[in-house]
């Protein structure tokens, strides 16, 4: 069981582990930094976790960065209390690293009763949709990368999302979200 002092960014990287279903195969630690080695869908990636109050720069991106090619890694993840600076911003998405704000949130936010279930459409899904509704993916309502829910389960832009409420009249609702950038 985790213990109560568990650092912020390492209480968000459990919890993305659990919404996207990865599987954990190692956990090491760095000089300033915690390595969270997992399985995804698409193959094998690291949660970085910085242990930060201000701002990462683009030193501890450059470390992920050669972590990733030292262990011939596609994917990287970067879990920090702190902000990020622009030129980490750009390095980050240069080198196909997901960098998680510090406003996500520290709980399962689908435990809410107020907080719908997200699921991203597989590639079939998605075309049956399209067809049965004779629509673009954008004329779907949109949505936010960056909102939290987009966030917890992975989503990137272009994926469609398909929402399931729960409604006193009609039981079921689904709803469909085109995924947008910020």
């Amino acid at each position: 069981m985790r213990s109560k002092t568990t650092p912020l960014e390492e209480r968000r990287a459990e919890i993305l582990i659990k919404l996207r279903k990865y599987k954990v195969t190692k956990k090491e630690e760095f000089k300033n930094a915690k390595g969270i080695f997992i399985k995804t869908p698409e193959g094998k990636a690291v949660i970085y976790c910085i242990p930060s109050q201000g701002t990462v720069g683009v030193q501890y991106v450059n470390q992920l960065v050669k972590l990733m090619q030292d262990k011939e890694l596609e994917n990287g993840i970067v879990v920090t209390n702190g902000r990020y600076t622009q030129a980490a911003r750009k390095k980050a998405v240069k080198n196909g690293i997901e960098l998680i704000p510090q406003i996500f949130p520290i709980f399962d936010l689908f435990e809410h009763e107020l907080v719908p279930k997200h699921e991203i459409l597989e590639i079939e899904e998605r075309e049956e949709l399209l067809v049965k509704y004779h629509v673009k993916p954008y004329q779907l309502p949109k949505i936010n990368k960056s909102d939290p829910a987009i966030v917890a389960i992975g989503a990137k832009t272009g994926d469609i999302i398909k929402v399931l409420r729960e409604s006193p009249t009609a039981g079921k609702y689904v709803a469909y979200r085109y995924v947008v950038p910020e």
